[in-house]
This record gives C-alpha cells, sequence and structure tokens, in this order.
C-alpha cells in the first residue's frame, strides 16, 4: 500500500471542486502537481500575459507549499506555452525573478490551446521533499 495524500490548498478548493481534480498528489516524498495557469481564486483568467505568467507561478507555489515542498524541491518541469514563441520571452524574465535557475530538468512545449480560452501557459511539476 502506497502512502498516498491528495493536495488541495485553501485557495484552490473551489477549482477542484468544479474542475474534479487534485492539485497534486503526494506519495511519499514525491509531489506530483498538475499544471498550474495564471488564473485567480475565482478562476478568471488573467489577460495580461507577464500577470498571468506570475499568477501560475503563484498558483504552483501554493501547491507546492501544501505539499510541504518549495521550488528548490523541483526536480521536474514541464511548461504547456500557447503562442511559445510570442510569450517566450516574457515567460522566461518572470520564471528568472520567482523560480530558482538551472536547479531541475525543464522541458516547454508548444501547444494550440489549454483549458480555458485565454490561458497561454500551463506549469507541471514533481518535486521531492527534503
Amino acid at each position: 500500500m502506497t502512502d498516498r495524500q491528495i493536495i488541495i490548498p485553501e485557495q484552490m478548493k473551489l477549482l477542484s471542486e468544479q474542475a474534479g481534480y487534485a492539485p497534486a498528489v503526494k506519495v511519499g516524498k514525491t509531489l506530483y502537481c498538475a499544471g498550474q495557469v495564471g488564473r485567480t481564486a475565482q478562476l478568471t483568467v488573467i489577460e495580461d500575459p507577464q500577470q498571468q505568467f506570475l499568477a501560475a507561478w503563484e498558483n504552483l507555489r501554493l501547491v507546492l507549499s501544501a505539499g510541504g515542498c518549495s521550488f528548490e524541491d523541483v526536480v521536474e518541469m514541464t511548461t504547456y506555452h500557447v503562442d511559445m514563441h510570442r510569450h517566450m520571452p516574457t515567460f522566461r524574465r518572470v520564471k528568472d525573478q520567482v523560480f530558482p535557475r538551472g536547479t531541475c530538468a525543464w522541458t516547454c512545449i508548444g501547444v494550440s490551446e489549454l483549458a480555458r480560452p485565454g490561458l497561454l501557459v500551463e506549469i507541471k511539476c514533481i518535486a521531492v521533499q527534503r
């Protein structure tokens, strides 16, 4: 039997109830985070790209924290980008402001769309609690 725990930060209860998913699942010391996007707790998509990217990182930080982890614990990250070439310079600037550089394996994937119109990025990761 695995030590499996569903992680739902307080700020994401509405999202979890409406979408029917867990923001993260923790098994032992490993935290598997679902993709996080730039939306408010009321599920409104943030239109400004820079502010949307900041919100996506903050949502990821909330999930990691609820699972007992931080950005420094991330070992693998995948980011999904709509219109990647247009927004990547802004995304990288925001990432470099909030996330430690060169500390995890990172894959970027360009996609045609995400779960809601207007979303530009989704950040998914795996973290291992120290």
